[in-house]
């Protein structure tokens, strides 16, 4: 059996660390990961618009963290777009009244009849916009942080700069975008697989030589889609 091509992880550290776990349970040690976060959250200080709230949204940990932070207050119900933000909204002490199917759809079509208004502390960069989306429900937004861009480790930029093929998750068109500022320089053959076809989309521009799309918006469909990459890649 020939090797399994390495995988590069490119999100920010935590949630890198995490899927590098995820994917050694799946596919076994012998998986080469070079982790290499191009973006790290920065917390940012507004005022949150809390009065008269009837509960929150979330769409990201980071969100999460974000709100924690700058508010004790615990006592809002939280809508959540997937698993592993419901997680965090947990262990940040809210109750999870809603968690949705992984993606913006899902939590849109969940909190069509929400009683209102809602709070989305949100990042700089948001995939869709849920204040126009809901706007009969009346979410205010908070931008409570934004992804900065990280530069390539030099393990990353020799990844790519080889000719040995090697796999790429994408959890969304942003880093699809930070990973071609951040190594323009590629000669290795890329193998994508991405989180949706919106992602996908965005992928098409790294001209990568195959791309798998993952069959639900979540890291453990993201971890299949890898999968299939990894038993079956092109010939480089």
């Amino acid at each position: 059996m020939p090797p399994m091509p390495p995988v590069l992880l490119t999100r920010p550290a935590p949630q890198s660390a995490r899927f590098a776990a995820a994917l050694r349970d799946r596919l076994g040690d012998g998986l080469r990961i070079v982790i290499s976060p191009l973006m790290a959250a920065e917390f940012l200080e507004p005022s949150l618009p809390i009065d008269g709230l009837r509960g929150l949204v979330f769409t990201s940990e980071t969100g999460v963290a974000g709100f924690a932070r700058l508010t004790e207050r615990r006592d809002l119900p939280a809508h959540s777009v997937g698993r592993a933000t419901a997680d965090a909204a947990r262990a940040a002490g809210l109750t999870v009244a809603t968690e949705a199917g992984g993606d913006a759809g899902a939590l849109t079509a969940a909190l069509a009849g929400a009683e209102g208004p809602l709070l989305w502390p949100r990042g700089e960069d948001a995939a869709v916009d849920l204040v126009a989306a809901l706007a009969p429900v009346q979410v205010r937004a908070a931008i409570v942080y934004r992804q900065a861009a990280q530069p390539a480790t030099a393990e990353a930029r020799a990844l790519v700069a080889a000719e040995t093929p090697f796999v790429l998750p994408l959890f969304s068109p942003r880093s699809a975008q930070l990973f071609a500022a951040a190594l323009p320089d590629r000669r290795a053959p890329l193998f994508v697989a991405a989180m949706s076809d919106a992602v996908a989309a965005a992928a098409r521009d790294l001209h990568p030589a195959r791309i798998v799309v993952a069959g639900k918006p979540d890291a453990g469909a993201m971890v299949e889609a890898l999968a299939v990459l990894i038993a079956a890649p092109p010939a480089a």
